[in-house]
C-alpha cells in the first residue's frame, strides 16, 4: 500500500478520504437478506412509529444489501410497522451489530473500490445512510486511504466520513492517505450487482375486438307456384 501524507490530527472534525468515493446508488433500491443462526422476533404493541417490531439475530450474523454487506457476532434490527402512520412504514430503520469485531463493506460507484470498516459497535440507519462506528475502528477505501480511532460516522450514501471531537482534546484521528495515483477505470456493469429498481413498463391497453360488420341480408329466392294439375284442359 502506497503512502502518501500521513495524519494524526487531535480534537478535529474530518470529512476525510472520501473525495469523489460515492457509494454505489443502486444499493439503496435493493431489499436487505438477513441471515443468522438464531432470531427473535418481538411484534411492535402500538404499531406506532416510535415502538418498532424487534428481531434480535444471534450467531454468524450476515446481512446484505445491493453492495453493503455487514457480518457480526449479534445484531438488532429495528423495523417500523407496516401500518404505523408515516412514509417509511414497513421500513427498517436501525441495524446495530455488535461483537468482536463488527464488519461493514461496501462497493464504491464508477471504479468499484471497496470500502471496508471494522468496530466493536456499528449503529446503521439505512433511512438516513449514516453508521456510527464505535470501539477500534479500522476503515480503509481501496485506492484512498485509511483511517483508524475509536469513533467514526460513515455515510453510505455519499462516502462521507466525519471523525474526531472538537470538545475532547485527547481524542486521536489517525489518517493514512494514498498518493495520488492514475484514475481507474469505470465500470460498465454496476460492479457486477444488480441495478437501481426500475419503473414498471406501462400496461398497454388491450387490443378491443374488432366489431363484427353486419351482414347483408340475404334475399330469399322466390318461391314458384307450384303447377296446376287440375283436369281443367279441354277434353
Amino acid at each position: 500500500m502506497r503512502m502518501g501524507n500521513v495524519i494524526a490530527a487531535g480534537s478535529v472534525a474530518a470529512l476525510l478520504l472520501a473525495g469523489h468515493a460515492f457509494a454505489l446508488k443502486s444499493d439503496k433500491d435493493q431489499r436487505s437478506t438477513v441471515e443468522a443462526d438464531y432470531s427473535k422476533f418481538v411484534q411492535s404493541k402500538t404499531g406506532a412509529v416510535g415502538d418498532p417490531d424487534v428481531y434480535d439475530l444471534d450467531g454468524n450474523v450476515v446481512i446484505t444489501r445491493g453492495s453493503i454487506k455487514m457480518t457480526s457476532a449479534h445484531a438488532t434490527l429495528y423495523k417500523i410497522p407496516s401500518a404505523a402512520n408515516s412514509p417509511n412504514a414497513g421500513e427498517t430503520s436501525r441495524v446495530v451489530l455488535t461483537g468482536k469485531q463488527a464488519h461493514m463493506q461496501q462497493v464504491h460507484d464508477g471504479d468499484c473500490a471497496l470500502m471496508t470498516a471494522n468496530a466493536d459497535k456499528i449503529d446503521y440507519n439505512p433511512l438516513t445512510s449514516l453508521a456510527d462506528l464505535t470501539g477500534s475502528v479500522v476503515v480503509i477505501q481501496q485506492g484512498r486511504g485509511e483511517f483508524r480511532g475509536e469513533h467514526m460516522i460513515y455515510n453510505t450514501d455519499t462516502g462521507d466520513m466525519e471523525s474526531g471531537n472538537k470538545a475532547e482534546p485527547s481524542g486521536r484521528v489517525h489518517l493514512v492517505m494514498e498518493a495520488k495515483a492514475q484514475a481507474p477505470a469505470q465500470s460498465p456493469n454496476n460492479c457486477g450487482f444488480p441495478g437501481g429498481a426500475g419503473k414498471p413498463a406501462a400496461a398497454k391497453p388491450l387490443d378491443k375486438p374488432a366489431e363484427a360488420k353486419p351482414q347483408p341480408k340475404q334475399a330469399k329466392p322466390a318461391v314458384k307456384p307450384a303447377a296446376d294439375k287440375s283436369d281443367g284442359g279441354a277434353h
